[in-house]
């Protein structure tokens, strides 16, 4: 199957080609994880809401942002079976945008210690029917 490669490199030939369907999933997924919602000025929903947030209003303690007043916030460890996680927010944005992946599942650890958040995205490739895995590690408060 070949399918433009990401991020995009023009060479003689036009846009890069991948080969590689699971490669090319584990590249846009980067791209979705590492862009805020409302920077894509062609798709103004495109993106992770994670990425948007001040964390003025976060509760070390508990691993949770506070929302707006009265709300209980979103957890930040948690999985997308989960409603108030930002494993369930990035699960929706994944189900949108990569249609390439099938039962897609989500968990979102947050270490306190290590100060990170551990990301897992799970799912089957549509075409082959093969599980996918992507897990990738956010640095937070430096």
């Amino acid at each position: 199957m070949d399918m433009i490669g990401l991020p995009l490199q023009i060479t003689r030939n036009g846009f890069k080609r991948d080969d590689d369907i699971n490669s090319a999933i584990t590249s846009f997924l980067r791209l979705l994880l590492t862009n805020s919602v409302g920077g894509c000025v062609s798709d103004m929903d495109f993106g992770f809401l994670f990425n948007n947030l001040a964390f003025r209003n976060f509760n070390e303690n508990d691993g949770v942002v506070i929302g707006e007043v009265g709300d209980l916030g979103k957890k930040i460890s948690g999985s997308s079976r989960n409603l108030n996680t930002f494993a369930s927010e990035l699960k929706e944005a994944v189900c949108r945008y990569e249609t390439r992946l099938e039962d897609v599942s989500v968990t979102m650890t947050y270490s306190r210690k290590e100060r990170k958040i551990f990301v897992t995205i799970g799912g089957k490739v549509s075409v082959t029917g093969e599980p996918y895995k992507y897990e990738t590690i956010i640095k937070v408060w430096n």
